[in-house]
């Protein structure tokens, strides 16, 4: 199915793209005008200058309309206004032939943007595809070594295994795939079943976030996930821009995807409600997308193809994408035109930054990934473009990275606060502030 869909992404590709107007606009337009002004009058000559193949009169004239948004007298050969008794009729007429050549190149072009969002999308689900096919193959059936511990619990506790497959990934997670049903005459919570296997298998374990909640004498298939070493707790500071009551910024903390925690925070051009809205809905499509299985890279790729097209109903939005995963505590940074990040681990403050530019601004917009392996007791600080701004000073990332070396950390919470204290501290805000801090730490 990835290959298919790979197939169906060139053969929409290979499509002519759309351009200005062509040469063949031209013809139409000028016959179009003799047509209703000069009957059989053919004195001027410029029907059949026009169609030649080395004229270079109908090229002129559309680059003219092209930048100007109409002819005029001064457009036209000298010849034509010497002879035509009708020049401003046929002005008339072939400036509205070629606004209606204008109008429909500009649905055409318009169809062949949403033609790169079916593009974009077919690609992405291949990738997602051939991505879910390499974990499948990469996956190891454990089976054997946990089966019999993990039957004899739920065999106490009057629970029927029908079915049963464990793997565990390239990244050490473990997931269990059973067929169960309760015998017992007692139902039994999908939680109360981890806890069994925690007892079995060792870990701890969730129910799949799409599966069934309750273990009932009707057999049916159930989905654990293990949950990762590592988790996170935040916390959120922000501001509004001195005047406004509503902040342009946005963020998410998004932990129910299986084995990971993603943290995204967008800024809003502007201020105010209208940026609120729009980073809102960036923020919010990004956890959709997330949620149905895209990587974080197409995600991105696929919020800029849509804000793109939304053209002047939406404005630009920075985004900062934090992907954690909770088994091997990996961070994925992603940025498109946001400030830079702040990691604090064992050996000081560290930048991650990127130059790219806002989602929404130019197509084919490549996130750039940068990846860092955290630690137990490291941190996380994202900021918004309005803290770096109300900081003296030229280098303003390494102001506030000064800060972060010497502060407290204790709850992410506080630290949040004494980042939005610090830079609120400057003067009044000229833009919103956000900060968000998180904290790394190991499970027991």
């Amino acid at each position: 199915m990835a290959m298919s869909l790979s197939v169906l992404a060139r053969s929409f590709a290979d499509r002519a793209d759309g351009g200005g107007l062509t040469r063949e606009d031209g013809v139409t337009a000028v016959r179009s005008a003799a047509d209703l002004v000069c009957g059989s009058c053919s004195r001027c000559g410029i029907y059949r200058d026009s169609v030649r193949e080395d004229g270079y009169f109908l090229y002129y004239l559309l680059r003219a309309f092209e930048q100007k948004g109409k002819l005029t007298r001064e457009d036209m050969p000298r010849n034509f206004l010497e002879t035509c008794g009708q020049s401003g009729e046929y002005i008339e007429q072939l400036n509205r032939s070629l606004g209606r050549a204008t109008m429909n190149l500009a649905w055409k072009n318009r169809f062949l943007e949403s033609r790169d969002t079916v593009i974009s999308q077919f690609r992405e689900l291949a990738v997602i595809l051939e991505e879910f096919a390499r974990q499948m193959e990469a996956a190891a059936d454990v089976t054997a070594s946990g089966e019999k511990a993990l039957r004899r619990v739920w065999r106490q506790k009057k629970i029927a295994v029908t079915r049963l497959l464990i793997l565990e990934y390239e990244n050490g997670q473990r997931e269990v795939f059973a067929g169960l049903y309760a015998t017992g005459g007692r139902c039994m919570t999908a939680k109360d079943a981890c806890r069994l296997m925690g007892q079995a298998l060792g870990g701890q374990w969730v129910p799949a976030r799409e599966g069934r909640s309750v273990i009932t004498r009707t057999e049916a298939a159930y989905r654990f996930v293990e949950e990762g070493k590592y988790r996170l707790v935040y916390g959120v500071a922000g501001q509004p821009k001195g005047g406004e009551t509503v902040s342009g910024d946005s963020f998410t903390f998004h932990g129910g995807l299986p084995g990971q925690v993603v943290i995204s925070l967008s800024d809003g051009m502007g201020s105010g409600e209208t940026a609120s809205r729009e980073s809102g809905r960036v923020v919010e499509l990004v956890e959709e997308l997330l949620g149905t299985g895209f990587s974080p890279r197409a995600a991105l790729k696929m919020v800029n193809t849509v804000l793109l097209l939304a053209g002047g109903e939406q404005h630009p939005a920075t985004l900062d994408l934090a992907c954690v995963d909770l088994y091997s505590g990996v961070l994925e940074m992603m940025k498109l035109g946001a400030a830079p990040t702040f990691v604090r681990g064992e050996d000081g403050v560290e930048l991650l930054e990127t130059g790219e530019l806002p989602v929404g601004v130019v197509g084919g917009l490549e996130p750039v990934l940068l990846s860092k392996k955290l630690w137990e007791e490291n941190w996380v600080i994202l900021v918004s473009d309005g803290i770096l701004d109300a900081l003296p000073g030229d280098e303003k990332e390494l102001v506030l990275r000064e800060f972060l070396e010497g502060a407290q950390y204790g709850q992410p919470q506080q630290l949040a606060e004494d980042v939005l204290g610090f830079a609120s501290s400057f003067g009044e805000a000229r833009d919103d502030m956000t900060v968000l801090a998180v904290r790394v730490w190991k499970r027991d």
